[in-house]
């Protein structure tokens, strides 16, 4: 029972330092497999989601105006990622509408520099997301900081449902060595289940699964399957999604 209890907050450790930047003290020897974290993605998304709601909180509560508040918030939370999913959805971009054939699509993704497909990307998933959110905290405030913390949960998902769906596009990187989470999917939905508790955000659950399982087709032609930017490309999919239902609810 404690061996089990110490795997699992292993894996959880490791969920939190594949897609965060904060702190998560260091892997046991030896340390779990990256399939075996994908399970705890939603629990990344909760200290990231966290994080965001008490930053536009105490923002807010300074007196800081709601557009700026939630500018600040997204800051904070893409400071907390170290901009990985971001930079998930600018590659991705890139490479499936940059690239002739697969080969060079996967080239692009992996090339550091961004192009103009990607930077569109970076603007307009950025923009949706600060103007959504400034919706939310101007009308409703406690709503605004809950579903940051929901959404960063239930966007996580996305990831972990290519992981189960998707065949890895390359033979190395994170989508190889994260594939076949196996029953970890189930933890994963159940571990994001209170986060469908946040008013109105049921409709962007459907609309996020749609844009999710869209960009899975997409990928799958045009990639042969999902890799890590594709991964990141599907938590800001989902993200973006949810804030853009979330603030069209309630407005």
């Amino acid at each position: 029972m404690i061996h089990t209890l110490r795997q699992r907050l292993a894996e959880a450790q490791l969920a939190l330092m594949l897609l965060t930047r904060l702190p998560a003290g260091r892997l046991p020897d030896p340390a779990p497999p990256v399939a075996a974290g994908a399970w705890a993605f939603p629990l990344a998304g909760l200290a990231v989601g966290a994080l965001g709601a008490g930053v536009l909180t105490g923002a807010l509560a300074l007196g800081v105006p709601a557009t700026l508040a939630a500018g600040l918030a997204l800051g904070a939370q893409i400071m907390a990622t170290g901009a990985l999913h971001e930079d998930g959805l600018a590659d991705v971009a890139d490479g499936l509408w940059g690239g002739h054939d697969r080969a060079r699509r996967l080239e692009i993704m992996r090339d550091s520099r961004i192009g103009s497909y990607g930077t569109l990307a970076l603007v307009l998933g950025v923009g949706l997301r600060w103007a959504a959110l400034a919706h939310l905290a101007q009308d409703a405030a406690l709503t605004a900081a809950a579903a940051l913390v929901g959404v960063a949960m239930l966007s996580r998902l996305g990831p972990v449902a290519l992981l189960a769906t998707l065949p890895p596009a390359r033979g190395d990187g994170l989508g190889r060595s994260a594939a076949g989470p196996g029953r970890g999917v189930w933890v994963a939905g159940a571990l994001a289940l209170p986060a469908l508790l946040v008013p109105g955000i049921l409709p962007g659950v459907l609309t996020a699964a749609a844009a999710v399982g869209w960009l899975g087709r997409t990928a799958r032609a045009r990639l042969g399957g999902q890799t890590g930017d594709v991964l990141g490309a599907a938590q800001q999919l989902a993200e973006i999604t949810l804030l853009i239902a979330l603030a069209t609810a309630l407005a």
